[in-house]
């Protein structure tokens, strides 16, 4: 999955960002919420799942007990289904945790469609998700694998690493090239 970071928030290109988030009925905890959401997408059959937030994480994947939440209480979770990279987002919620099992009960639903003997439904489903994305129109921070509000100096070092691991030389496509020489072009023009 490129330039998918777990922190901070790596949000999907051309998913609409809630204006103002709800209170959820959903009474968990981060830790919970978590391994739910591992869970579901284990059953699914999905792996490599990366979990992308604005909040850092300690090495077993729980917050750290002093830092107040972000602002941004956003969640998307990417993941290897099928050979297909997917993604599931939210931000309809006002902690991290609800929005985490939000996307939980989303994978549970759809997983529910496959036992249910409708498993075509779910593949047109997870196809009409992949056909949402269209790389072309990556903002430049996306490409770059960096936050919109990333410093200068790290803009610049992502611009450098990406660029050297699209170049055709080096196993990269010349497609893969230019979408980063224009994703630089887009930051420099700002």
């Amino acid at each position: 999955m490129e330039h998918v970071t777990a922190f901070p928030l790596c949000w999907p290109e051309g998913w609409p960002r809630c204006k103002r988030p709800e209170y959820s009925r959903f009474q968990v905890t981060m830790g919970a919420a978590r391994d739910g959401l591992m869970d579901e997408i284990r059953k699914l059959g999905g792996r490599q799942p990366v979990l992308s937030t604005d909040m850092p994480l300690r090495n077993d994947g729980l917050p750290y007990a002093s830092r107040r939440p972000p602002d941004d209480q956003g969640v998307a979770v990417y993941f290897t289904y099928k050979k297909r990279q997917m993604v599931f987002a939210c931000d309809q919620w006002r902690t991290i945790a609800e929005n985490m099992r939000s996307i939980q009960k989303t994978i549970e639903a759809l997983r529910g469609i496959e036992r249910w003997g409708a498993s075509d439904m779910m593949e047109r489903a997870f196809t009409g998700f992949m056909a949402l994305e269209d790389d072309s129109r990556k903002a430049w921070w996306s490409v770059l694998g960096v936050s919109p509000s990333s410093p200068a100096e790290d803009v610049k070092h992502a611009y450098q690493l990406a660029k050297s691991a699209a170049h055709p030389d080096k196993g990269g496509t010349a497609e893969q090239f230019q979408r980063v020489q224009d994703a630089w072009k887009e930051y420099q023009s700002q």
